[in-house]
């Protein structure tokens, strides 16, 4: 059995990261975009998702992500992804997740390029 997707919240000066533990299925996909989407609307548009903790992604999973990556796109912002196991990394860049999202190694990086 495949563990409930936790989701935490740090808000920053000029952004937010999302850090994920857990399974990113249809609940777990649908419980970043209800974080996402509250942080959208106010005001936030910068956005890194810390995939540390998460070993798996399902299709369902990369859907609703593509979803949070136009909706944030459509909004002006950024949106990016840091600390991928191999195999997830892999699937963002056949799924093309990669094309519109940045993907970083690390946290730090990621945070300095997006000026968090």
């Amino acid at each position: 059995m495949t563990e409930e997707l936790k989701v935490a919240v740090d808000r920053k000066d000029n952004g937010a990261v999302l850090y994920t533990k857990g399974y990113i299925n249809n609940v777990g996909g649908e419980e970043i975009a209800v974080r996402a989407y509250e942080l959208m609307d106010a005001g936030v548009r910068t956005l890194l998702l810390n995939l540390r903790d998460t070993k798996i992604v399902n299709s369902i999973g990369i859907s609703i992500l593509i979803e949070i990556i136009e909706k944030m796109i459509d909004k002006g912002g950024k949106i990016a992804f840091c600390c991928l196991t191999p195999v997830i990394h892999k699937t963002f860049q056949i799924m093309g997740l990669a094309n519109y999202a940045m993907i970083f190694d690390n946290e730090e990086n990621a945070m300095k390029e997006l000026g968090l």
